[in-house]
């Protein structure tokens, strides 16, 4: 692939993007189109598109690279995803609804009082800058290494070229616009990989069949651990992948965003339900795809480098041993990665921070062209962060990052679980301004149990079921700080 025809295939893309995002707002673009896409969004549309949101680079490039290692475990993890999502259709969406809320943190100043609101939504806001972060860093990464710094374009202008190119398609539509091309980055995405799996069968003169077998015989398609003390240990991955699912998803704001954007709670509901019974059919494939890299890579006596992880496994492959339409496959599929990685997050810590920190709404004399002037300043400015946030992160990755993605995320949104399971299953009241201080506590409490849980444990090595545990240590610091109920 010569880097003219990567060039131009990046701007062909990236021109689609920008069709979209000018049809979505063909019409005055007002702050409701912005935050809520005047809750006209169709169900359907949705639910499609968000499959590309949840799966972002971190699956595009990371699930694949994990098969070698961790065989097909990952599926208990999306197995416990359904189960979650259940959760999500029937106790949170009917909740957020029913209170008619911009930003789902608003729920815990009704409960709780103002703090707790305030904590909530800095959680989310850390929570998604880290993660959007790291998600959008693994593809542009890679696309640093294998086609720009052949130009000798430096790391700096690649992200700062990709966020300016995602601030300017969102920065009036909002979660207007991203709905719509979250549908473009979808397809893009599950084409690529088809395409790719199609194209390495090919090349090694395999059908579809032979394939399975072959990973099978490798012991790729192995799926249960039964081991207690691995991190893997299939129900650890079960439970892990329904609490992720509930915070990442139904306490997420960006997810939440999405559904709550449709035309009301049935069709949010069918939203919710139809993307997670999508989500195991996709993971399977992206999987499937692992184990026949990992063939190729065999067969071919590929090595990768010691300054390399398994991340970069897809694009050694479809860049450098299967020629331009395998090349220009994952190039597109790359690019979806990239923009979906960001720039929902843009639009959501948009979201919380105007009407959660800032308040626009509740402001004496606010029009609707402050809060539209005040919005556009919030949005360029999180954008400069994840930028920043990128850069940075270029200088200490050394492992896969879906691993790292979702310990964080056990850390950061676990103080999230505890508050909402208290306020939706007990009827105590806290001492609101001691909150802040349990949501630090319990993160820190769940950081040492996991660091020296061999010894104090027997052995027992935490996986990403630590999210479970921080909740409940946000739980109980709840109860050690709740006062009687006012009569």
């Amino acid at each position: 692939m010569t880097p003219l025809l990567i060039l131009f295939s990046f701007f062909i893309y990236t021109s689609l993007i920008f069709l979209i995002s000018r049809l979505t707002v063909r019409r005055k673009a007002g702050n409701e189109a912005y935050f809520l896409g005047n809750r006209n969004s169709p169900w359907y549309v949705v639910a499609y598109g968000m499959i590309g949101a949840s799966l972002s680079g971190v699956t595009f490039m990371s699930v694949p690279g994990l098969v070698a290692d961790e065989q097909f475990s990952y599926m208990v993890l999306v197995i416990g995803y359904l189960a979650g999502y259940g959760v999500i259709a029937g106790i949170l969406l009917p909740m957020y609804y029913k209170l008619n809320l911009t930003s789902i943190y608003s729920y815990l100043e009704k409960r709780f009082g103002f703090l707790s609101y305030k904590t909530g939504s800095f959680y989310f806001i850390i929570s998604r800058l880290i993660g959007s972060s790291f998600r959008m860093f693994l593809v542009v990464i890679v696309l640093q290494r294998f086609v720009f710094d052949a130009w000798g374009i430096p790391l700096a202008a690649t992200v700062s070229l990709f966020m300016l190119l995602i601030l300017l398609y969102t920065f009036k539509g909002g979660i207007k616009t991203i709905v719509w091309t979250d549908t473009l980055q979808t397809t893009f995405m599950i084409t690529a990989v088809v395409i790719s799996i199609v194209l390495i069968s090919r090349y090694l003169d395999m059908g579809f069949g032979a394939l399975v077998s072959e990973a099978g015989s490798r012991g790729y398609t192995n799926m249960f651990v039964f081991d207690l003390n691995d991190p893997r240990f299939f129900l650890k991955q079960f439970f892990a992948g329904m609490f992720i699912t509930i915070v990442m998803t139904g306490l997420d704001q960006d997810m939440m965003q999405k559904n709550l954007s449709c035309r009301n709670l049935g069709d949010a509901r069918k939203n919710v339900l139809t993307f997670g019974a999508i989500l195991i059919p996709v993971n399977l494939l992206f999987l499937f795809l692992g184990s026949v890299l990992w063939i190729f890579a065999t067969k071919e006596g590929i090595v990768l480098g010691l300054d390399q992880t398994s991340d970069e496994l897809f694009p050694t492959i479809a860049l450098q041993y299967l020629g331009v339409a395998a090349g220009l496959t994952f190039f597109f599929g790359l690019v979806s990665a990239a923009y979906s990685s960001a720039d929902g997050t843009l639009t959501a810590l948009t979201t919380v921070f105007c009407i959660d920190f800032l308040g626009l709404r509740r402001q004496p004399g606010m029009t609707e062209e402050k809060i539209r002037k005040t919005r556009y300043r919030v949005h360029i400015a999180f954008a400069i962060v994840m930028m920043l946030i990128i850069i940075g992160y270029s200088a200490i990755n050394d492992e896969a990052l879906i691993s790292k993605l979702f310990t964080i995320a056990g850390y950061t949104y676990g103080p999230l679980l505890g508050l909402y399971f208290v306020g939706m299953y007990t009827k105590w009241e806290v001492k609101d301004k001691y909150v802040p201080v349990v949501a630090l506590l319990s993160p820190a409490l769940s950081y040492l149990l996991s660091a020296n849980s061999e010894w104090l444990l027997n052995g027992y090595r935490f996986g990403f079921e630590i999210l479970i545990v921080n909740g409940l240590f946000t739980f109980l610091g709840l109860l050690i700080i709740r006062r009687p109920r006012k009569l």
